[in-house]
């Protein structure tokens, strides 16, 4: 009997070693691996094409963006530009660098300030919730404004500590700049993470806004990928620990017997 039980609970040849886990599982934790790495590196190298980010160097934006906040900004062509819109562009007569305002008015508008403390665009009170709280739309008033065809009317969140359109109205284009200066538009707040802009509804009686970028479907397809590599990698050492498991309850079962 004792040499029947020790013939019994000897390792089979061959069971461990080889890949842990049935056929199957194997399989199917190499395909998610292999689909995991595309969704991963394909939403980086999506992301990568479509976005560029910025660090926003002052509180110009405040209190949507504050200095040293970091975003990421879709890049768009500057027709593409919308009311509302929170813009990165390049414009020599204001600055030799890359700078950020909001969009309040385009091509063919009218734009002036201030009757009852509210920017006015076509002879509508824009509702402006994202301005810091109690703040008039301007710290002073400014006469009405045509805005060129193709080009923008951009003014900071932070009115009283913003150079922006007010601060070149005596330009020969009175303060407004091409679209053809826009390098990209805002979409998100990265550092901290703030998360997606608000589109400003405000905007809407004057025309459609415009649409969020795609920083969400990416995200979604990053952490996707993440999670079938994680997943995949991690059934060979589950299947094993689960096998051993397995084989030690078998030779207690056959000791007992």
């Amino acid at each position: 009997m004792g040499v029947e039980s020790t013939t019994r609970t000897a390792p089979r040849g061959g069971a461990s070693s080889g890949p842990a886990g049935s056929r199957t599982g194997q399989r199917l934790s190499g395909l998610a691996v292999a689909l995991g790495l595309v969704l991963f590196l394909g939403g980086f190298a999506w992301g990568a094409v479509v976005y560029r980010p910025y660090t926003v160097p002052t509180s110009s934006m405040s209190p949507t963006i504050a200095a040293g906040d970091r975003v990421l900004a879709q890049r768009i062509d500057g027709g593409a530009v919308r009311r509302g819109d929170v813009v990165v562009f390049k414009d020599t007569t204001w600055a030799n660098m890359p700078m950020v305002k909001r969009v309040v008015a385009v091509g063919g508008d009218t734009v002036s300030c201030c009757q009852d403390g509210k920017l006015k665009v076509n002879g509508k009170e824009i509702d402006e919730p994202y301005l810091p709280e109690g703040e008039a739309a301007e710290p002073s008033n400014f006469p009405t404004v045509t805005v060129p065809e193709g080009r923008l009317f951009l003014l900071g969140d932070e009115r009283g500590n913003s150079v922006d359109s007010t601060a070149h109205l005596t330009d020969a284009a009175s303060g407004t700049v091409s679209r053809g200066a826009i390098e990209a538009r805002v979409d998100a707040v990265v550092w901290p993470m703030n998360g997606m802009l608000e589109r400003p509804t405000g905007f809407q009686p004057l025309g459609a806004l415009s649409s969020p970028g795609p920083l969400r479907t990416i995200v979604a397809l990053v952490i996707a990928g993440a999670v079938l590599v994680l997943g995949g990698a991690a059934y060979g050492p589950v299947a094993k620990r689960r096998d051993a498991a397995r084989a030690r309850l078998s030779a207690e079962s056959a000791g007992v017997r």
